[in-house]
């Protein structure tokens, strides 16, 4: 999950006002689920445990031959993560993606719901130069092969979007962006943007209410240069990846949320009441959309489960919604 700098985003969150609006009902919410752990169950039950919470949405991180023959039949859409490692073999040539998707897709739709693929996710550096090319060579096999309705797209960071306060100023930081957005707009995908609150609110506490970044009641925002009013972060960091779509020519293309959490534990502001609050305000906020595009947001929790083998900070290894066990790491509902 990506580390959005953005200190300098909310930094006139002060203002205060209205109260959050009330929860609409539940719309296209799905969870990630990651790997990275030795303690998690097998593939089989975890699939049992987001049917069993009504969760319709799934995302891994990689072609996981258990999690895809796990979701035969199961009813539950998916993202589908080439991997950051697949990224240049699939940009090199068509017939690697098209070898890929025989091998990754073919055998389990449309028994698996792939609804998208994510040619990487929060890729950086000169490895961005692969993006366009593995979108396109993979769209080309999906074609060929008869699953054109799989739309094809990128996972970005959400600090790939520059001047994003107040929300309407939102532009992309590079330039590569505008031809992943214009693929996408020729296309009908959408993109897909990892969005977390959390990390704005850990850089600048000071500006940004806890409140404000966790769905509570309290403090909104107002965009001069559009009148529109926030009640949450979320909202208007959605917003500003909607700003930056547009100033790069693709004013159409819709924005998935692939990734949004808050930690339970180990680290700054990281309780169970605050990730609660935040994901359980997710779950019923998501159903109205943004002030600027209102109707159903597709969002994806970050994560299913707790992963002991995550890197980085400690916080890290606990943004799940539920313990390796399969206990809640906190109460949660999704129906």
């Amino acid at each position: 999950m990506g580390r959005q700098d953005v200190a300098s985003m909310f930094a006139v969150a002060l203002f205060l006002g209205a109260f959050a609006s009330v929860p609409t009902s539940v719309h296209s919410i799905g969870v990630c689920y990651g790997v990275i752990a030795n303690n998690l169950p097998p593939a089989n039950e975890v699939v049992q445990l987001y049917r069993s919470k009504g969760i319709t949405g799934m995302r891994i991180y990689f072609a996981d031959a258990n999690a895809l023959s796990a979701l035969r039949n199961s009813g539950i859409s998916l993202i589908l993560d080439v991997g950051n490692d697949q990224l240049a073999n699939l940009a090199a040539s068509t017939s690697n993606a098209a070898s890929w998707v025989q091998k990754n897709v073919r055998p389990y739709y449309p028994a698996v719901n792939i609804k998208y693929i994510a040619a990487g996710n929060e890729v950086q550096g000169g490895a961005t130069q692969s993006i366009v090319p593995a979108m396109r060579n993979l769209n080309a096999a999906l074609s060929a092969a008869g699953l054109g309705a799989i739309k094809v797209s990128t996972s970005i960071r959400f600090d790939e979007v520059d001047k994003s306060f107040p929300p309407s100023d939102g532009v992309f930081k590079n330039a590569y962006m505008t031809d992943v957005a214009r693929l996408l707009a020729s296309t009908g995908a959408p993109l897909l943007a990892n969005v977390y609150p959390y990390f704005a609110y850990k850089r600048d506490p000071q500006n940004i209410k806890l409140n404000y970044a966790t769905f509570r009641p309290g403090p909104t925002v107002r965009d001069d240069k559009n009148g529109l009013t926030y009640t949450c972060l979320f909202d208007a960091m959605v917003d500003a990846v909607v700003a930056a779509l547009e100033k790069a020519g693709a004013p159409a293309v819709r924005v998935v949320v692939s990734e949004s959490g808050w930690p339970s534990a180990s680290g700054f502001a990281a309780t169970a009441d605050n990730a609660r609050a935040y994901n359980q305000g997710l779950i019923d906020h998501v159903g109205g959309g943004t002030p600027k595009r209102r109707g159903a947001l597709e969002t994806y929790i970050f994560a299913m489960l707790n992963e002991n083998f995550k890197r980085g900070e400690l916080v890290e290894k606990h943004f799940g919604l539920f313990n390796p066990d399969k206990s809640p790491a906190y109460p949660i509902r999704f129906k």
